[in-house]
């Protein structure tokens, strides 16, 4: 499902008088609440859904696949994601 399909799903959960537009502004919200609760707090925890959390990655060292040469990868920050279990049940 790409963000299209996720609007127009919620457009239909939402019922007829909904328009798309609503349904865009609806989805484009929760995205960047999300976006902001984890820059604040580091974790956002929807229950029954799961936790979207800040992960540390350590400096490494890596190979550049072209040349072979070892390079020096620098610390950095990602999100993870971990689905409730409720949300492993329903899969």
């Amino acid at each position: 499902m790409n963000k299209g399909e996720l609007i127009d799903a919620v457009q239909k959960a939402l019922g007829g008088e909904t328009s798309k537009r609503a349904a865009e502004e609806s989805v484009k919200a929760v995205l960047e609440s999300i976006a902001k609760g984890i820059k604040k707090d580091g974790s956002v925890q929807l229950i029954g859904f799961g936790t979207f959390e800040v992960r540390k990655r350590a400096a490494r060292t890596g190979r550049n696949p072209k040349t072979g040469a070892t390079i020096k990868i620098a610390a950095s920050k990602t999100v993870g994601f971990k689905p409730s279990s409720a949300l492993k049940g329903k899969l």
